[in-house]
């Protein structure tokens, strides 16, 4: 797991603190291991330190002043903070009172805000980390692309990362289907029922089986709470859960201006990795074509955007576009300069470029894109259709957004 060469940094001036949310397993102990080496670290699922500090708080402040100088000199790791939440009022008194920095490490803020606890004001950044991205994999000599995705030694195979998934063990697994169903039945379902943040369980295990069919379409609301047997605003509320656990997120259709042909307001979903979303929907792909694989491929595609405006700071928003017509643009980065088609082929024809022949005659992006699976880069009337892998060197190297 150490091979990854994470895309986040954390670089903490004199007297500034962070947060560091992810879900769990996407690597946030490893890496903190990693870039600081010679820290103070505290794990609170260690049950014995739960125990005490959770009795205690006071004990983090007296076991830290009685650190050297040069200990507390480095930042402090507490890991699963959320578990302990009554040590940030310490973590806030040893901040303003010694100067002492923290990483604050855990795999949701949601139930430190339920419990109202002092989230620090300000005084701590916030990071996230994500699953892998193609960026962290080892490159390899470059050489021709070929159909279904395959490339150097080292680099990410694609038919491995949409039915594996990019959680780094379950990526390197050798027996990912267990591990995924593990995940899904331990830690997204409990990690819910844990935090007591939903108390019907039947109609929360019935709304997770209807993520298998919605899953990165529109979200209708009543059809969904029809299936489980509840109304549309707890069926709202569920998708909310999952958002402010960090286990998936809302993609919003594109409106910048009023267009009656338009759909802005019905959301799509996306699970936060495309291994557990295969898991949740029971697919496996065996081959670089079809539908199943279209689906996950352009949710893979979601996943390295997200994490390419985190990890590089720009932090632009990502919509979609669609008319009332069934016309769409997968991706729109920013406010409207990129438009994105993701087409799980390795033939692009004059149909799959409708989306984005309707959306540039209107919004006029600055770059129009068909990420697919060709073997070669080319142009159409303006629009560039290129293959994944390089979609993804552009991305990273700052030619899509910068």
């Amino acid at each position: 797991m150490e091979a990854f060469q994470r895309r986040l940094s954390i670089v903490l001036p004199e007297r500034q603190s962070a947060f560091l949310w992810g879900a769990r397993k996407t690597g946030k102990s490893t890496f903190l291991r990693q870039a600081f080496p010679g820290s103070l670290s505290f794990d609170f699922l260690r049950t014995d330190l739960l125990i005490a500090f959770t009795t205690r708080p006071a004990l983090l402040r007296e076991q830290l002043l009685a650190r050297s100088p040069a200990e507390l000199a480095l930042p402090v790791i507490l890991d699963e903070v959320q578990k302990v939440p009554a040590l940030l009022d310490e973590v806030h008194g040893l901040i303003e009172g010694h100067g002492l920095r923290f990483v604050l490490c855990g795999s949701s803020a949601r139930k430190l805000k339920r419990g109202r606890a002092n989230l620090l004001g300000g005084r701590a950044w916030r990071s996230e980390m994500l699953p892998l991205v193609s960026a962290e994999f080892p490159r390899a000599d470059e050489g021709d692309e070929r159909e279904g995705g395959e490339g150097g030694e080292g680099e990410m195979d694609l038919l491995r990362a949409l039915n594996n998934g990019l959680i780094p063990s379950h990526y390197l697994s050798v027996n990912p289907r267990k591990s995924l169903e593990a995940y899904v039945r331990d830690y997204l379902k409990e990690e819910v029922f844990d935090e007591g943040l939903t108390r019907n369980v039947p109609a929360f295990s019935r709304f997770f089986e209807a993520l298998g069919y919605c899953h990165g379409e529109l979200i209708n609301h009543a059809n969904i709470a029809r299936d489980c047997g509840v109304d549309a605003k707890t069926v709202k509320e569920y998708f909310q859960i999952l958002c402010d656990t960090l286990l998936g997120r809302l993609v919003l259709p594109y409106k910048k201006r009023q267009e009656r042909q338009v759909i802005s307001k019905a959301p799509k979903f996306y699970l936060f990795d495309v291994g557990v979303a295969g898991a949740v929907a029971k697919r496996r792909i065996v081959e670089p074509r079809g539908d199943l694989f279209g689906r996950a491929f352009e949710h893979l595609v979601l996943m390295e955007l997200v994490a390419h405006a985190s990890y590089s700071e720009l932090a632009y928003d990502i919509h979609f576009w669609r008319t009332k017509a069934g016309a769409e643009v997968d991706f729109i980065l920013g406010d409207g300069e990129v438009a994105i088609e993701v087409k799980g082929t390795s033939r692009v024809d004059d149909r799959d470029l409708r989306g984005l022949r309707l959306f540039g005659e209107t919004h006029r992006p600055r770059l129009a894109i068909v990420v697919c699976n060709e073997a070669a880069e080319r142009v159409v009337d303006g629009i560039r259709i290129v293959p994944w892998r390089q979609f993804f060197r552009d991305l990273w190297a700052g030619e899509i957004l910068s």
